[in-house]
């Protein structure tokens, strides 16, 4: 890393997450991060004032999907924080916890990693967190990368910290549900030095915009495969 201390800044895309997403700002240790930036996704709820008033920059995406709001949160790093070290991502709906991000972030600080994975697979899960989709998904697709692209995970956890540098080099541009898998299979094809931690997941606060319903499980399944096969 370039200092002792580095810069971190953390993204997280929030659609209509009016109910949780104070609580995910507020339990970030403010110790070790420099900004926390909420992605503000076509919320048609409180989601940007209640962003706002715990603490956050607030940016707002009008057009939909998750890797839009991801995007947009790095366009504003490249323009206005150029200086940050370690771009953290992590979901607005109280899924994860934030309290473990020094766990996250640590491997990249003290082995000098280049992303790590926080994986709800090696960690504990509330019953009733992901769905059986959601677990078959998952295996699967970490299966399909290790088979094509060599590299071992065990999950696609929005929970997930990468060195800036090294998120400009891969050149992200998945706009909505393959953003995820394209950071790991863009971070092999690329030979970073990635590892996993982890992370506990409870129940989300809300109803889930992708596997709450059958079309956002099904969307979400097919462009995970899609562009797992696009990249070879």
């Amino acid at each position: 890393m370039k200092r002792e201390k580095p810069e971190i800044r953390v993204i997280i895309p929030a659609f209509n997450e009016e109910r949780s997403v104070a609580h995910v700002v507020k339990d970030i240790p403010s110790e070790w991060v420099e900004e926390v930036i909420v992605v503000n996704n076509a919320s048609t709820d409180n989601t940007v004032e209640v962003a706002q008033q715990a603490g956050a920059t607030v940016l707002t995406e009008m057009t939909p999907g998750y890797g839009n709001a991801c995007l947009k949160g790095i366009d504003y790093i490249t323009k206005e924080r150029p200086a940050t070290d370690i771009v953290v991502f992590l979901d607005g709906d109280y899924s994860d916890y934030p309290q473990q991000l020094a766990e996250v972030v640590s491997p990249i600080i003290e082995r000098d990693f280049d992303l790590v994975i926080g994986s709800r697979a090696l960690g504990r899960r509330e019953s009733g967190s992901m769905t059986v989709p959601q677990v078959f998904g998952n295996w699967l697709a970490t299966n399909l990368l290790k088979w094509f692209y060599g590299v071992k995970f065990t999950d696609l956890g929005p929970f997930r910290a990468i060195k800036y540098d090294k998120l400009m080099e891969i050149g992200m541009v998945d706009r909505d549900y393959g953003w995820t898998v394209e950071m790991q299979l863009k971070a092999a094809k690329h030979k970073l030095k990635c590892t996993e931690v982890a992370v506990n997941y409870k129940r989300r606060i809300g109803v889930s915009k992708v596997s709450g319903t059958v079309k956002g499980t099904v969307m979400a399944g097919y462009k995970i495969l899609y562009t797992i096969f696009k990249y070879l």
